[in-house]
């Protein structure tokens, strides 16, 4: 018999009824180490005493009321958003996947806005994650998400990751956009380099291209900046973000320039849920604690000492990891065994870790981990791995 919750996840069999900081607390009283925080998700751990206090208040007061009405918290995050990035103006969403459907529908009504209507190829890039819409897996295109599915959504192009020769090739004064993230999570954990990106963004411009980021996984904190893009020195005109800015609730957004979203008039987009009280009153309390120079200094350097440690274990297993990469708190193992075996090895440690392409072990511990937490990650990732050999 079917399970009565379909079966499209292949599910670790632990069950959390509770949680504290970077501790995941099982049925059984277990307490695992979480490094996955719900894959980049609960930035300040679990049940922040800052965002169950804000989350709190305002269930008290209003839940929903729909988008037809002005919502005084909606218009609260998106000027705090609005002052701490490039963005005129910001479209709230549930999730990272509805922020990518609105991120590839704006790209389209500009051109469309702009007299070009056939104007819509999006250029992307191999091993590249944008939700499991089906605009979204159109745009990445890998085997897994797309097969059996029927017909693709036309106006998508991959390209070799990495590969600028490629990119500058594909390129043309007829390219509606750009679409990439600037570290793939599950990827494996590969951050394009700042001089890359300064480069995409001049053809882009020199193309007259718009250039989308998807900083769903790698925004709000995780790279040590409050967004990845930030290291070089750049600014897209459309950026998705998700995953962290709830910091557990359900919340997405699209940011984007005035010029980039002009086009995005009454009727032309809308959410039931989306940027309703209670999602933006957390995202609200996670932007003002993250978005503080003081606690990304934090980030990078608790970083910059869990990198040496990690670096440590990888010298001590060179037959299980091949090297460290990623930035900030956005670390992954890149590995000679399976990624698999050791998340699953992991548990018996009692440690949380997400396993990612590209032979890769996904490290996305809280931002406000403490040292000692790291201390004992790595030691109980060592155990991990030394179990692979026994």
């Amino acid at each position: 018999m079917m399970s009565h919750v379909l079966p499209t996840y292949n599910r670790a069999p632990i069950s959390f009824e509770k949680g504290e900081g970077a501790w995941a607390i099982a049925t059984d009283g277990t307490r695992y180490l979480d490094l996955g925080s719900g894959i980049a998700v609960n930035v300040l751990g679990h049940a922040n005493p800052d965002l169950v206090a804000a989350l709190t208040e305002q269930a008290g007061r209003i839940w929903h009321v729909s988008n037809l009405y002005q919502i005084p918290q909606q218009e609260r995050l998106a000027d705090l958003l609005v002052d701490k990035t490039f963005a005129d103006t910001v479209f709230f969403t549930n999730s990272g996947t509805e922020a990518a459907e609105l991120a590839i529908k704006m790209v389209r009504k500009y051109w469309d806005h702009a007299g070009d209507p056939d104007r819509i190829e999006i250029l992307t890039f191999e091993g590249a994650f944008h939700g499991r819409s089906t605009g979204a897996i159109a745009a990445a295109a890998s085997d897994k998400m797309v097969k059996g599915f029927g017909p693709l959504m036309p106006g998508f192009r991959q390209l070799p990751w990495g590969d600028m020769e490629a990119l500058k090739q594909a390129i043309t004064k007829t390219t509606a956009a750009v679409m990439l993230e600037p570290v793939q999570g599950e990827g494996g954990i590969r951050p394009i380099a700042d001089e890359d990106l300064r480069q995409i963004r001049a053809l882009c411009d020199s193309a007259g291209a718009l250039l989308v980021l998807d900083e769903v996984q790698c925004g709000v904190g995780r790279t040590g900046r409050l967004f990845a893009h930030e290291y070089a020195g750049i600014v897209p005109d459309i950026m998705m973000v998700a995953k962290g800015i709830g910091g557990g609730f359900p919340l997405g957004a699209v940011l984007a320039t005035e010029n980039a979203a002009k086009a995005m008039v009454a009727g032309t987009h809308g959410s039931t849920y989306g940027g309703n009280p209670l999602a933006c009153a957390v995202g609200a309390r996670v932007m003002e604690i993250v978005a503080d120079d003081a606690f990304l200094a934090e980030v990078n350097r608790k970083a910059a000492l869990f990198r040496q440690k990690l670096e440590g274990l990888v010298a001590a297993h060179p037959d299980v990891f091949e090297g460290v990469r990623g930035q900030g708190l956005m670390l992954g193992l890149k590995c000679k065994a399976a990624p698999a075996d050791l998340v699953k090895a992991g548990y018996a440690q009692e440690i949380l870790t997400v396993p990612a392409a590209d032979s890769t072990l996904r490290l996305l511990p809280p931002l406000n981990i403490g040292d000692d937490e790291i201390a004992e990650a790595v030691e109980r990732l060592d155990r991990a791995a030394a179990s692979l050999n026994g």
